[in-house]
């Protein structure tokens, strides 16, 4: 990792923390979800840099290495998508092919439709295009379901506070990686479904963990509860909803997230490309919640595949 180079970049106020690798003229944005940071996509930013494509991943506000805002609970994903813009115009990229994991896919979605002059193309992993006013599976899920649970003021901030950032991490490695929908008993917290003795996924190793684990300790979770998991009801106005540049899903066939209510019609269907209409989808049947990690060299492939076609 030492060839990847970090810089802080002011934006909106907020030191913002940019992982970097690579010199090639055609940019490509890596957004991570949760519980990650930039290291999530670390065998993806050197493999594109290695095909020479520059690569860059930020760690969002409140997340990783940069600053956390001061009134973290009022953070939205128009500031992430705010934030992204500043990024770009401070490195003065012009455009970029975006990259994103898990919640981070909607934020990257908005800003395509935002600002389809500065987006090259874009590729999600484990997260489709939800299109406004779309966003309510959760309801359908019972009372324990993790996003539940995880919105209600305090409870999540109670459930971790027993243990070290590191440990709520692990924890949450290990559940994201099943298959099944995290889903508390009445009696129980989402931490309480992790047995200490459960060992991490073979391709998470000790280190991964503790290169997580320290950078949660410096930021908290308070941004990380807000964004995304309290800020599920917020909503861009736009006239057009329609995505317009070529795009990319990659979903691990043992994904949790792919037994949402609806996920797999709404994907089988067809009914994506109603508003996807140049999406290729790609089902990796072994993938987990976190195959980016889980099964690098594959998934490199698909994305430098996918960066070929249309630069």
């Amino acid at each position: 990792m030492d060839e990847i180079h970090h810089s802080f970049i002011q934006v909106q106020g907020l030191k913002l923390h940019v992982a970097e690798i690579g010199t090639g003229p055609n940019v490509v944005v890596f957004l991570h979800g949760f519980p990650e940071i930039w290291y999530s996509w670390r065998h993806q930013m050197i493999a594109v840099a290695n095909a020479g494509f520059r690569a860059i991943a930020p760690d969002y506000r409140g997340y990783g290495l940069s600053d956390s805002p001061p009134e973290p609970e009022k953070t939205s994903y128009a500031d992430l998508i705010n934030d992204l813009l500043g990024i770009l115009d401070a490195l003065n990229i012009p455009k970029v092919f975006i990259i994103a994991k898990d919640f981070g896919g909607r934020p990257a979605y908005w800003f395509v439709l935002q600002h389809p002059e500065r987006a090259l193309g874009i590729i999600t992993i484990g997260a489709h295009y939800v299109p406004p006013g779309h966003l309510g599976f959760f309801k359908c899920l019972p009372e324990g379901f993790y996003m539940s649970r995880w919105q209600e003021p305090g409870r999540a901030e109670a459930d971790f506070g027993r243990l070290d950032a590191k440990t709520v991490v692990r924890n949450v490695y290990i559940l994201f990686s099943r298959p099944e929908i995290p889903i508390a008993a009445e009696n129980q917290e989402i931490m309480d479904l992790v047995d200490p003795s459960t060992p991490l996924p073979p391709w998470f190793t000790e280190e991964d963990l503790s290169t997580y684990g320290a950078l949660y300790e410096k930021s908290g979770f308070r941004t990380a509860l807000k964004v995304p998991y309290r800020s599920t009801e917020e909503e861009f106005n736009t006239t057009d909803p329609i995505v317009k540049v070529p795009a990319l899903l990659i979903m691990g066939g043992k994904d949790y997230a792919f037994k949402f209510p609806g996920m797999q019609d709404y994907l089988n269907s067809g009914k994506v490309k109603e508003f996807v209409p140049d999406l290729e989808i790609i089902f990796l049947p072994e993938g987990t919640h976190f195959v980016q990690e889980q099964s690098p060299q594959e998934v490199n492939q698909l994305i430098l595949t996918f960066l070929h076609k249309h630069i």
